[in-house]
């Protein structure tokens, strides 16, 4: 059953990151190119499940950020392809250990890695993917940017066990969830949008300002896919909705609504979280309390919030077409609920 919620009746029509597709196009081709040579191995199983992952249509946002702000400041040397590559390598590690730890059954449209060829090889070419990726922040020689990308794959590990500390966790506050989203998603786009402007030799203040950007975007990208699980479409999530309420994740759209019910409608989510009782009346039920409650509508406020600093965080560099599609990636992330 999939229950789809109308979350953005009457609202404009989605963004566009065409405009950003456009201006890395020919970058991303060396990086897909670069991906495929480097997920490659003589171990028959890894190029297998890495391009099952690879392979399956994301829209690689986090590698164009890297290509996009190092075009932003007039970099026009190699570096830029081997870190957006590495970048994409974390994010596609992260998510085969992801679906390993969640337990997930789809990725993306279809079956996750783990269905295919189990946890264990899910896991173990996740590890070699990141060892890829270190391979190819070194071959670049930036230490500074070797610092932010090794940095932000510990804060990640980090939010992973944040994450799994926390789980069907009723009692989570909205800081302590904060604190998880900026660790798990986050820290990667953050590190990608600032080793940019850190191999083109830019300036302290315009490093801070791509890092300040990139965190507030992965802020509000996450928190539109927690709204996007209680009201989205399953064609377009790339997983069924209602997945992170039958895997007992206390999203902020469940925070929310249970810190805003009664007496017994907290303890309906005590039994649909804690207990596993996730079945579709209750996700119907669910869905109905958060509509109730406004904890979709408040999370995609909170969504909105973070991408008018994220657009702040730009609004003193110079106009450049980098910096307009930047800022359409915001809208884009915001406008996936519209």
């Amino acid at each position: 059953m999939g229950v789809v919620l109308n979350i953005g009746e009457g609202k404009r029509e989605a963004a566009s990151i065409q405009e950003l597709i456009d201006l890395t196009a020919p970058d991303m081709a060396r990086v897909n190119k670069l991906i495929l040579s480097k997920a490659g191995s003589d171990v028959e199983m890894i190029p297998e499940v890495a391009n099952h992952l690879i392979s399956s249509g994301g829209k690689r946002l986090r590698p164009m950020l890297t290509l996009a702000a190092a075009q932003m400041f007039g970099y026009s040397g190699e570096g830029h392809i081997k870190l957006a590559t590495s970048v994409e390598f974390m994010h596609t590690a992260t998510l085969l250990h992801d679906d390993v730890v969640d337990e997930s059954g789809m990725r993306r449209g279809k079956k996750t890695a783990r269905m295919i060829w189990g946890n264990q090889a899910s896991v173990l070419v996740g590890d070699f993917l990141l060892g890829q990726a270190f391979r190819l922040m070194v071959e670049v020689g930036s230490l500074e940017a070797l610092d932010i990308l090794s940095t932000a794959a510990s804060i990640i590990a980090e939010g992973e066990v944040m994450q799994l500390a926390a789980a069907k966790n009723l009692e989570t506050t909205e800081d302590e969830h904060f604190a998880v989203i900026k660790a798990k998603t986050a820290a990667l786009f953050s590190a990608a949008a600032e080793v940019g402007p850190v191999i083109a030799g830019a300036s302290k203040p315009a490093r801070a300002a791509l890092r300040s950007y990139g965190m507030n975007l992965g802020l509000a990208f996450q928190l539109i896919d927690d709204a996007l699980d209680y009201g989205g479409d399953s064609s377009n999530l790339g997983k069924n909705v209602g997945d992170d309420f039958r895997e007992g994740k206390v999203t902020l759209p469940v925070i929310l609504a249970y810190r805003r019910g009664t007496a017994a409608e907290r303890e309906f989510w005590k039994v649909a979280i804690e207990q596993n009782n996730a079945d579709d009346a209750a996700l119907e039920k669910a869905i109905g309390l958060m509509t109730r409650h406004s904890a979709i509508a408040d999370t995609i406020g909170r969504a909105r919030h973070f991408g008018e600093i994220a657009r702040d965080a730009l609004a003193p560099l110079d106009a450049t077409p980098q910096k307009t599609a930047l800022i359409d990636v915001i809208d884009f992330c915001i406008s996936r609920v519209v």
